[in-house]
């Protein structure tokens, strides 16, 4: 049998994901025995300054990543809880690994975090509940800008910081707390995707009309605005609340809901946003599982930022290795959080069953 006969057989054996489009991203393929590449371990304990123990701060779950490329490696943030004897969601307390790659293949991980709940001014918002689920953009001055949700068990609040080296860090607080004298401030707010664009290989923070946009929020997905990447206004309907600019769809993979991936790029085409998406068995696709999650894609139009030119019918990725079915989240997640462009291949990070990293590759 010829070679293209063999390829084209291997690709017709492959399930069907997504409907293509001229301007999706992908198709985005999992390396050959795809594994995890960062899992939960109880080799690293740290002293920590939120509970003045000694934890074993990535014991129970590693996932949900952020990922960047800086001195030509691949630097992954990943969200870490510690085992606590017991696994529910939202009841441990989260901070951010670094793991290293200089290859995309193998990965490094730093024993210690990187980003965590501290004795800061934003202790009342991050403690006992901490950092999660990071996504991660760098600005042309080589300045990286984190956006992350801050739970003290009250409200879970859209967050940034900021870095030069991605070691010391300097928190600015919620996101939202200083907008319309905190209208949104005790709202439900997270999941913070900032666009970006490739300029000479690299990506880096956009703007549009003088301005840099992000992507937010869930169930829905929502828009705002900054001059300065640190403050920021929602865009809203004209009766004062939070417009929607992706919303669920009964009969759909994102049936339940819809959230931001990571950061959305800027292309010839509009500007593809990668979402997570929530399925309700009832109203969207059965064959899919009760409330798991796939992956999206949408494309917005560059001149109007919040107008929805397409999007995907069916998910481009979804659960189906045992690592993406299996975990403190038992209805299997692919969740999208970070997005690079490495060695002329794009790298996909995403987070397994709230357990562990996977990755898939796009060589265009």
């Amino acid at each position: 049998m010829n070679k293209t006969l063999t390829a084209l057989l291997f690709i017709l054996s492959l399930p069907s994901l997504a409907q293509h489009k001229p301007w999706m991203m992908g198709p985005f393929e999992r390396p050959i025995d795809a594994k995890p590449i960062i899992s939960p371990t109880d080799q690293t304990s740290w002293d920590d300054p939120m509970s003045g123990r000694t934890v074993f701060w990535e014991s129970m779950a590693t996932f949900n990543p952020a990922a960047i490329v800086k001195d030509g490696k691949i630097h992954v943030l990943y969200r870490a809880e510690e085992k606590l004897g017991e696994k529910e969601i939202g009841g441990h307390t989260s901070r951010l690994g670094l793991a290293i790659s200089e290859d995309g293949k193998t990965y490094h991980r730093l024993a210690e975090p990187i980003f965590f709940p501290d004795h800061d001014s934003q202790k009342e918002f991050e403690w006992t509940g901490g950092t999660e689920d990071p996504r991660i953009v760098e600005t042309a001055d080589s300045m990286y800008v984190l956006t992350y949700t801050q739970w003290n068990r009250e409200y879970p609040r859209l967050a940034v910081a900021t870095s030069r080296d991605l070691k010391n860090w300097e928190k600015h607080g919620p996101i939202f707390k200083d907008f319309r004298d905190g209208k949104y401030h005790n709202q439900e707010t997270k999941s913070g995707a900032i666009l970006t664009e490739l300029r000479d290989g690299k990506l880096v923070a956009a703007k549009l009309h003088g301005k840099y946009w992000m992507y937010f929020g869930v169930p829905h997905i929502w828009l705002a605005t900054s001059d300065d990447l640190i403050h920021w206004e929602p865009i809203e309907t004209i009766d004062g609340n939070l417009a929607p600019v992706l919303s669920p769809r009964p009969g759909f993979f994102d049936s339940w809901l819809v959230e931001a991936g990571p950061p959305p790029l800027l292309t010839d085409d509009g500007i593809v946003v990668l979402y997570n998406a929530g399925n309700q068995q009832h109203i969207g696709v059965k064959d899919l599982g009760n409330r798991l999650y796939t992956a999206g894609q949408a494309l917005f139009s560059k001149e109007e930022p919040w107008k929805l030119l397409d999007r995907t019918d069916q998910p481009f990725l979804k659960p189906e290795l045992p690592f993406e079915k299996s975990g403190q989240y038992v209805d299997g997640t692919t969740f999208v959080e970070g997005l690079v462009f490495f060695e002329n291949q794009w790298y996909l990070y995403y987070g397994t069953a709230d357990s562990m990293v996977g990755v898939v590759i796009w060589k265009p």
